[in-house]
């Protein structure tokens, strides 16, 4: 098939506005709105995070987090090595083996954890899966067994809806990654057991630390006897048949970086000024609101994930449908949606917004909630610019 090439007439010129903060990364994210690096100035630099200090700021990230999200009572939070992958591993090897269990695996992330369930640790597992853009069907999930799933999926655009059926009541426990979720996103803890999350989401913290909460219920498993399997030590959460409390308390498994737990303060005292949990999922949905209304008019860039119920916020996730685009071959298009990210990058309007690597080519497009409406507003424009410049490209 030929495409014919598009008249220079028809191009449009470079956009006048530009986003303040051309940062749309998927993670690490934007730093809030006004951070500078004074907002590090206090940070308990040359200290051990053993000492009475360091406990205490510890403690202070684990306080404040568990009162922005609204976390039950009766729920321990701890700071854990290794982001939410570490999070995520840690309970998986900890916990899961006493009972058979369902993995959800609709994009990059959710299906590394089925993975690991069925390949390392090779448990009577189904998986339920469903292409980029679309979830598993929760009719099909057994709730008698151990149900792991993410929330968002952070390289597919797609998260639970408001209204997932999951049972209050249910025998297995569930497990959520909810590291994009966390913050931007209501989530029922009454209908949960275990849930992960890191820093450098929703409140553009920095890297290499996660957090894991635990409810009664995940708790009671864990102590109810050894582990199933041989743990490393930044994987070992019990001692003695008991829960190492200390490690709720602030006590880490290992050395975090101080540097990093002020900045997550800061992240934290922040978002309790910008309105607390409502005010971060206001933000963060009226970022999508805007990309919609401009994809509703858009003739080259659709969501990825067609159902509106089903959308994220953060994680947004767009795919190209221009016809010139959809007859080059899978690897060409993979190229022209490179460049598209490239021609952005390049102008200074917006870095990384490139599709995972796993995704269908692509843009993908942060909009948690240290990103302001007012930037997305402004990308938009040159989003359509450097479309047409790509089709230029690839059509002459």
């Amino acid at each position: 098939m030929t495409v014919t090439a598009t008249p220079v007439s028809s191009r449009p010129g470079k956009p006048l506005a530009r986003p303040a903060n051309p940062a749309f990364s998927s993670g690490p994210c934007a730093k809030r709105p006004g951070w500078t690096i004074e907002a590090l100035s206090g940070a308990l630099l040359g200290r051990s995070h053993r000492a009475p200090e360091g406990r205490a700021r510890l403690k202070e990230v684990i306080d404040r987090s568990a009162a922005v999200l609204g976390m039950p009572e009766g729920w321990r939070l701890g700071i854990v090595p290794g982001s939410d992958t570490g999070a995520v591993e840690m309970i998986l090897w900890s916990l899961l083996g006493t009972r058979p269990v369902d993995v959800l695996a609709f994009e990059s992330f959710s299906a590394t954890w089925a993975n690991d369930i069925t390949a390392q640790l090779k448990l009577d597992a189904r998986v339920l899966t469903a292409d980029y853009g679309a979830l598993p069907s929760l009719a099909d999930v057994d709730w008698s067994r151990d149900v792991v799933l993410a929330w968002n999926g952070t390289t597919s655009g797609v998260k639970l809806p408001d209204d997932a059926a999951i049972p209050a009541d249910h025998e297995g426990l569930v497990i959520c990654d909810a590291t994009s979720a966390a913050f931007a996103m209501d989530l029922p803890w009454e209908k949960l057991d275990v849930v992960t999350w890191s820093w450098q989401k929703v409140l553009g913290g920095e890297a290499a630390h996660g957090m894991l909460a635990l409810s009664p219920r995940a708790v009671a498993r864990l102590e109810e006897g050894p582990a199933p399997r041989p743990l490393p030590k930044v994987f070992r959460l019990t001692s003695k048949g008991k829960l190492i409390e200390g490690i709720f308390r602030g006590d880490t498994i290992n050395t975090p970086s101080m540097l990093c737990v002020e900045d997550a303060l800061d992240g934290l005292r922040w978002a309790e000024s910008a309105g607390g949990l409502q005010g971060l999922i206001s933000r963060s949905k009226a970022n999508l609101a805007a990309v919609e209304a401009w994809e509703k008019t858009s003739e080259w860039a659709e969501f990825l994930a067609r159902d509106a119920a089903t959308r994220s916020s953060t994680a947004i996730c767009l795919r190209i449908v221009a016809p010139w685009f959809t007859v080059l071959d899978e690897e060409t298009q993979a190229k022209a949606a490179k460049e598209i990210a490239g021609l952005l990058a390049r102008e200074g309007v917006a870095y990384d917004i490139a599709s995972y690597r796993d995704a269908p080519a692509g843009l993908r497009i942060w909009g948690g909630a240290t990103v302001e409406t007012s930037d997305i507003a402004a990308l938009l424009p040159w989003l359509d610019w450097a479309e047409a410049e790509a089709r230029h490209t690839f059509t002459r």
